[in-house]
């Protein structure tokens, strides 16, 4: 089911922004008097179609993309016999190249817009929740495996990140750390003072969700929430605000280590010594094989919660939209300088998926249909034959220099850009499927 739902997140976001993409060139060639021929999303082979005026609107089988048929266009359809007969005045190479610059344009600016509206949507509807440095520092940190490889343990207080101090926790996991050269953590230690660096490849080791969710925490103290019904917790009497103090003994303050006891307990009876309403009382309760026992945990750290008009939201979801093209063009300068692998940097359908999750969370999936909208408008604005960018390219040449670049020149930069875009999704198609098997 945890699949299927991975899946069907996917279909849905990316026939959303495909739809809208192919969308954008499609009411920019109509605007211009091109004549549209086809409006798919998704590829073929055809599921069903209909006839509206010129056009034919339809949905395809495979859902990982789309396209528009323009008249007189190369595309990938590679329409030759078209293409050597005359130019009609409602064709696509018939018009001015101002005018077929906006067309090949129109789905990138379109990506672009509804990218920022929905980070906008995001940031007025949720504002921001976080944990400030001030916070964080009480108790300070949860060090995972990888942090404890650079150099951080449990207890440090995170004081400075490159050198300056940070206004929440989220600051700690920022681009500017990861995608960053040469960054470095200052913690207090005990009352001292000590530098941490951080590897210019850490981002390689982070580009599993999960190592990156259990890179840093916070230290939270915490009670009981809810009680998951039927659960080992709730046969022995877990209730809603209870705290857990100890387990078999062990002193318990803080969550992390009460999931560090239960793992050494997978499958065994424990006693809980619980503080409820100022009494304590002692319960007998089994672990399940997974070192759970049943319940949500509510931290008692103090969350600053931030609410963001209408003006305040479109700064911020502009930001933070136009903040996933920077984050990306820091990475893709990660690969080439050889501190990241390609291999781990990229993604296809599976990676993505998996981002999304088993659990169908709407407030998930709106914010990674954004990320993927100003993702896709990046990509497509490369210069590569074949994609939008590489058009963009070309009819620029064409304005400025005012020489128009022969059919079969076009012809076979979309032949190259194909093979390369092929190429390449091949690999991260492959590259998903031997990161989930090994």
């Amino acid at each position: 089911m945890e699949v299927l739902i991975m899946a069907g997140q996917l279909i849905l976001g990316l026939s959303i922004l495909v739809g809208l993409h192919e969308w954008g060139h499609m009411a920019a060639a109509k605007m211009f008097g091109m004549r549209v021929e086809k409006y798919f999303i998704g590829f073929p082979p055809k599921i069903f179609s209909f006839q509206k005026g010129e056009t034919e609107y339809g949905i395809g089988a495979i859902p990982l993309g789309g396209f528009v048929k323009i008249s007189g266009m190369i595309d990938e359809s590679m329409d030759t016999e078209t293409m050597n007969k005359e130019p009609q005045p409602y064709e696509f190479r018939s018009k001015p190249a101002w005018q077929r610059l906006v067309v090949m344009l129109g789905g990138i600016i379109v990506n672009v817009v509804v990218g920022v509206f929905i980070f906008i949507a995001i940031a007025y509807n949720q504002g921001e929740k976080f944990l400030s440095g001030e916070e964080v520092n009480k108790y300070g940190i949860v060090a995972g495996e990888l942090a404890e490889e650079i150099g951080l343990k449990t207890g440090d207080k995170i004081v400075r990140v490159n050198g300056q101090p940070y206004q929440n926790f989220s600051d700690l996991l920022s681009s500017d750390v990861f995608l960053g050269s040469y960054s470095s953590y200052t913690v207090d230690r005990n009352g001292q003072e000590i530098d941490i660096d951080i590897p210019n490849n850490l981002i390689e080791k982070l580009s599993d969700p999960e190592q990156k969710g259990n890179f840093i925490r916070p230290l939270e103290p915490f009670k009981i929430g809810e009680v998951v019904a039927g659960s080992p917790a709730a046969k022995a009497g877990l209730m809603t605000d209870d705290k857990v103090v100890a387990i078999n003994g062990t002193s318990i303050t803080y969550f992390n280590q009460m999931q560090d006891v239960l793992q050494n307990l997978k499958g065994k009876s424990a006693s809980l010594a619980v503080l409820r309403n100022g009494e304590t009382k002692n319960l007998s309760v089994d672990v399940n094989e997974d070192g759970t026992i049943g319940f949500y945990p509510v931290s008692l750290l103090n969350f600053t919660v931030v609410d963001y008009s209408l003006g305040e939201a479109i700064s911020v979801g502009t930001q933070d939209a136009f903040a996933v093209v920077f984050n990306n063009i820091k990475g893709f300068g990660k690969i080439f300088r050889g501190e990241v692998s390609a291999s781990k940097a990229l993604s296809g359908p599976i990676g993505i998926a998996r981002m999304f999750g088993g659990v169908w969370d709407w407030s998930r999936f709106w914010y990674l249909t954004g990320l993927l909208s100003m993702v896709l408008a990046f990509m497509n604005a490369l210069p590569i034959p074949a994609l939008d960018g590489g058009h963009a390219v070309i009819l620029s040449y064409e304005i400025i220099s005012g020489r128009k670049p022969s059919d079969k020149f076009l012809e076979n930069a979309q032949k190259v850009g194909m093979v390369l875009l092929l190429g390449l999704m091949a690999f991260a198609i492959f590259n998903d499927v031997w990161k989930a098997v090994f």
